[in-house]
């Protein structure tokens, strides 16, 4: 029997998928625990319809994340912590300092586990990568000052 597998079902296969199994195991197994449902016309364009679907949303969610990186690129983002001798910060900048001057300076929200970068621990200028998708990273340039 053909069915269409609402869940992952551990050795028949993931989320989605089509598969043939046994006429028991589908209506005594699968069908009761709402695992899967049986492969007619209507369940198989409706999964149809899901694939496209999914695969329109990461299309956009890709060209937003290139939008962004294009965005990040150009900008510059203005941190000022104290510093002690040899432009030495009296603690450091994190990534949360660099995503609360993102937005506040360029209004820009992006969360602050989305920067890939260590403590700065020195004034100078410095560039933070940002993953905004697999595969999509942006960067952005950080200049540290002394107040």
């Amino acid at each position: 029997m053909k069915v269409v597998l609402l869940q992952d079902v551990k050795g028949q296969g993931k989320k989605g998928a089509v598969v043939n199994v046994s006429d028991g195991y589908a209506r005594n197994f699968l069908f009761p625990k709402k695992l899967a449902t049986e492969a007619t016309a209507t369940a198989l364009n409706d999964l149809k319809g899901k694939n496209e679907a999914f695969a329109y949303k990461k299309e956009t969610e890709l060209a937003e994340a290139k939008a962004m990186q294009e965005k990040l690129e150009g900008l510059t983002v203005s941190i000022k912590a104290k510093a002690g001798a040899n432009d030495r910060l009296f603690g450091s900048v994190t990534n949360k300092d660099v995503a609360e001057a993102l937005l506040n300076q360029h209004h820009i929200k992006i969360d602050k586990r989305r920067f890939e970068m260590e403590d700065i621990k020195s004034t100078g200028e410095f560039t933070v990568s940002v993953k905004l998708y697999p595969d999509v990273a942006g960067k952005l340039k950080v200049t540290v000052t002394a107040e």
